[in-house]
């Protein structure tokens, strides 16, 4: 196993890609951190490039076991020298091994294409000008814990990609399909032709989620956390749905918002078999 300075060009680039997005776009990668999202990585045969380990690797036997699994599938592994990883990485208290992963998203019109022959009940979710890193990848852990069929990440909206969004989705991110830096107008024009249903999310004024038909292709739009969406996004969608709160409840988060309405509509799912 090779050991990597600090100057080394790919502990350069481990460097960049972590900390922009610019970089991670143009080159189609990005990073994994920590034991148990390399380990789900590795589970959903995800594109893995390389795997870097801390100095003292082989003092935790989690690491260990990744090690093995990497080197049996001929996964090229490097060790950074003692206080690398601690100058490259994203988090205060680094994992001890990290993974450059080849990019994930697909296309707008490869995820139509599968709408196109796929279950007429299935959910996919729309996420407009949403910036927040933690909501964004607690979103994506509630589209794969509910079988959600895709997930759109419009223009605006925070880079599935960045390493804080790939922590919060712990491992979420490798499991379901992501589209990423499309027009709004886009992806919902593609959705209704596809024969989806396409609701606004809003805190108060739409029909209530629990008497909203959710039968047949729906879609989810999610908004941004202070400001929702925006209005011409919701004049051009086929309805609005708000979960009721008690009053003096000013709204839910957006995640708290996918959560509920994507196990209601995977409930749903299961009722009629």
């Amino acid at each position: 196993m090779n050991r990597l300075g600090a100057r080394d060009q790919k502990v350069q680039r481990l460097r960049r890609l972590l900390r922009r997005s610019s970089v991670r776009e143009s080159e189609g990668a990005f990073v994994a951190e920590g034991v148990r999202v390399v380990e789900s990585a590795l589970d959903a045969g995800a594109p893995l490039e390389s795997l870097f380990v801390a100095a003292d690797w082989r003092s935790s036997a989690s690491v260990t076991a990744v090690v093995a699994r990497a080197d049996r599938t001929g996964l090229a592994v490097f060790e950074l020298g003692p206080g690398i990883m601690e100058r490259v990485a994203d988090t205060v208290s680094p994992q001890a091994v990290c993974a450059v992963v080849g990019a994930l998203d697909v296309g707008l019109d490869e995820l139509l294409s599968r709408v196109g022959s796929s279950c007429a009940r299935n959910v996919v979710l729309v996420c407009v000008d949403v910036r927040d890193p933690g909501n964004l990848g607690a979103v994506l852990r509630i589209a794969s814990a509910t079988g959600v069929f895709g997930v759109v990440c419009c223009e605006g909206t925070v880079d599935p990609f960045n390493p804080k969004v790939v922590r919060a989705s712990a491992g979420a991110v490798f499991r379901v399909p992501l589209v990423t830096e499309v027009p709004p107008a886009q992806a919902l024009a593609g959705l209704t032709a596809r024969g989806y249903r396409c609701w606004a999310t809003v805190p108060r004024g739409g029909m209530n989620y629990e008497t909203a038909d959710l039968d047949g292709p729906t879609a989810f739009v999610l908004g941004n956390e202070g400001a929702g969406l925006p209005a011409e996004v919701v004049g051009a969608l086929d309805g609005s749905i708000t979960i009721p709160m008690a009053d003096g409840t000013e709204s839910l988060n957006v995640a708290m918002t996918a959560a509920v309405l994507c196990f209601d509509a995977a409930r749903r799912r299961r009722s009629v078999g």
